[in-house]
C-alpha cells in the first residue's frame, strides 16, 4: 500500500472527540464504523487526516489535538459555527442525504438554506486539504457529508489524484432524482479520481442516475470497475467493501479480561440462548422491526420462552433531533409491552442496554452471544456483522443479517439472511438458528470469519489506492483503451490482495 506522497484523509469527524465541561476541554476517541475502519489505516502511514472536532472550544481545540496525536497520525480540525453544524450536518446531511440514501424520501427536509450550508462547509474543509497538501499527497474524502469537496479542491487549482468513498447506500434514479441539487453533486462527484462504493449495486444505482442527468459523460465497463469519459479525462466507478481489522479483533476478544467478562454476562443468563442486537440509534436499524420479529416469536413458540434472551444494545445518537427522540420513546414503549406481557420473576425477555458501551464489554457480548440478530432496512455495509464474527473464537455463534445491509452479498454463504420487514420471516429465522445444531453452527461460523478475515480492512484500501494509483491524464483528453488496460494490468495484483 504505498503511495508516492503522504496520504490525507477527510471525513466529516476526527478520530477523537473533543468535549468541553465543567472542568475544561478534554479528548476523547471517537467511535463508529468509519473510525474503526480507518484508524489501523492511517497509523501505518504517515498522513493527516482531517475532520471536526466536536464540540466546540477555540482556545483548546489546538492545544488538546497537538498534545495527542501521534506521529503516523497528524490531526487537521476543521472548526464549525453552531449554525454550520446546524445547517451543515444537522440539517443537509441528516435530513436529506441519510433518509434519501436510506430510501426513507418520506423524512427528508429539503430546506434550501442546509444546501446553502453544505456548499460552504464543504469549502471549508477542501480549504482545510489546501493548507496541508502538497503536490504529492494523495487525498482521499470520505462519505455523505463532503461529496462537494473535490470539486472545490479543482478550483483551487489541486491536480492531485482524488478518491471518494460512500459508505452509505447509493439510491437508484427515481429515489436520487427527488434530489433538488442532483446535478451538482453528481457534477461535483466526477471530479475524483476514482469513486468508490460498497456495492455493486450501489455502483449499478450511481451509473443509472449519471446516464440521464449528465449527458456529457460515457461509461464503459471495465471488469468489476467501470471507467468514465467526461470532459475529456477519465475517472473509476469502483465497488470496495470495506472491512474491519480481524485479526485485531479476533485477538481482542480473546483477552483474559474480555473472557471473565463474558463468563459474568453468562451467569446471569445461564441456561438460555442469547440473541444480541447492537445498533446506533438510527431508524435506518430496523430496531422496532426486529422487536415485533421477536415478540412475534414469543407468541407463536411458547415452547422458547424462557429459553431464549434478547440482549439490546442501543448507542446514543442524534438525541437532539426530534424523530430520533421519538424512535428511543418507540423502542422504550415496546421492550416494556414485550417484557410486561411476557417475562415473569425468573425471566426477562429482552435486556435493555442504552448508553456508549466500552469496546471490552462489547467485545464480551459478543463472545457469549449465540445469535446476532442485525437486521437494518438499509445499510451500506453494517460493521458489526462482521465484528460479530471476527470475535466469535468458539464458532458457534449463528448470524441472521438483513438481505439490504451490503455485508449480505459477501456473508450470504454462512448467514441466515432475511427481510427485516417481515417480522414473521425474522421469526422463522430466529427459530431456525436457536435449534442449529452445532456441527452446522461451526460449518457456517468458520466460512463467515474466512471470509472477514481475508476481506479485511487492509486489503480493502490496498484495492482502492490500486485503482487510485493508476497514472493518467486529467486535462488533456484521455484514452479509455489505454486506461481500460491499465486497470486490466492492476487485476492479478487486486486478485492477489482478495486471495491471499
Amino acid at each position: 500500500m504505498k503511495t508516492a506522497g503522504k496520504l490525507i484523509l477527510v471525513s466529516n469527524r476526527l478520530p477523537a472527540t473533543v468535549e468541553c465541561g465543567p472542568g475544561g476541554a478534554t479528548l476523547k476517541p471517537s467511535s463508529g464504523g468509519l473510525v474503526t475502519a480507518l484508524r489501523p489505516v492511517l497509523e501505518s502511514r504517515n498522513g493527516h487526516w482531517i475532520g471536526w472536532p466536536g464540540e466546540e472550544c477555540p482556545e483548546e481545540v489546538e492545544r488538546l489535538v497537538a498534545q495527542n496525536e501521534s506521529p503516523a497520525c497528524h490531526l487537521v480540525p476543521v472548526s464549525l459555527t453552531p449554525e454550520e453544524q446546524k445547517g451543515f450536518y444537522a440539517g443537509f446531511s441528516n435530513e436529506i442525504i441519510w433518509p434519501l440514501f436510506h430510501d426513507l424520501q418520506s423524512r427528508c427536509n429539503f430546506d434550501p438554506a442546509y444546501w446553502k450550508f453544505y456548499v460552504k462547509v464543504n469549502r471549508k474543509f477542501a480549504d482545510a486539504v489546501a493548507r496541508v497538501a502538497d503536490r504529492d499527497s494523495m487525498i482521499w474524502v470520505h462519505d455523505y457529508h463532503l461529496m462537494l469537496v473535490g470539486g472545490f479542491l479543482r478550483e483551487l487549482g489541486f491536480k492531485n489524484r482524488l478518491g471518494f468513498f460512500l459508505h452509505i447506500p447509493f439510491p437508484p434514479l427515481d429515489i436520487f432524482e427527488k434530489l433538488p441539487w442532483r446535478s451538482e453533486v453528481l457534477r461535483a462527484l466526477f471530479d475524483f479520481d476514482v469513486v468508490g462504493f460498497q456495492t455493486l449495486r450501489d455502483q449499478r444505482n450511481f451509473a443509472g442516475c449519471v446516464r440521464p442527468l449528465l449527458h456529457n459523460v460515457e461509461l464503459h465497463r471495465a471488469h468489476e470497475q467501470m471507467i468514465a469519459e467526461v470532459d475529456g479525462r477519465n475517472m473509476i466507478i469502483g465497488s470496495f467493501p470495506i472491512g474491519i481489522d480481524f485479526k485485531e479483533f479476533s485477538d481482542a476478544a480473546g483477552k483474559p479480561e474480555v473472557a471473565a467478562h463474558a463468563a459474568e454476562i453468562r451467569r446471569n443468563v445461564v441456561g438460555r440462548q442469547i440473541v444480541l442486537g447492537v445498533d446506533r440509534l438510527d431508524y435506518t436499524k430496523g430496531i422496532p422491526e426486529r422487536l415485533k420479529a421477536f415478540q412475534h416469536l414469543l407468541a407463536t413458540q411458547k415452547e422458547l420462552r424462557r429459553q431464549i434472551t434478547l440482549v439490546q444494545i442501543v448507542v446514543p445518537s442524534r438525541e437532539t433531533i426530534p424523530k430520533y427522540q421519538e424512535l428511543k420513546t418507540e423502542i422504550e414503549m415496546l421492550i416494556s409491552q414485550i417484557n410486561g406481557d411476557y417475562g415473569d420473576s425468573g425471566w426477562v425477555p429482552i435486556h435493555y442496554i442504552h448508553r456508549n458501551m466500552e469496546r471490552a464489554d462489547l467485545l464480551a457480548h459478543y463472545r457469549i452471544a449465540d445469535i446476532a440478530l442485525i437486521t437494518p432496512l438499509e445499510d451500506g455495509m453494517n460493521l458489526v456483522a462482521k465484528e460479530f464474527c471476527a470475535a466469535q473464537a468458539g464458532d458457534k455463534g449463528v448470524l441472521i443479517l438483513s438481505e439490504f445491509a451490503g455485508a449480505a452479498n459477501q456473508l450470504r454463504n454462512g448467514a441466515l439472511l432475511v427481510n427485516p420487514y417481515d417480522i414473521e420471516n425474522v421469526a422463522e429465522a430466529l427459530q431456525t438458528a436457536f435449534r442449529m445444531p452445532d456441527k452446522e453452527r461451526r460449518k457456517r461460523m468458520r466460512k463467515l470469519r474466512r471470509k472477514v478475515r481475508v476481506e479485511d480492512v487492509f486489503r480493502w484500501c490496498t484495492d482502492f489506492f490500486s485503482y487510485l494509483e493508476v497514472p493518467g491524464p486529467r486535462r488533456a483528453r484521455g484514452s479509455v483503451t489505454k486506461l481500460n488496460a491499465k486497470v486490466t494490468t492492476l487485476l492479478p495484483r487486486v486478485a492477489a490482495v482478495k486471495t491471499g
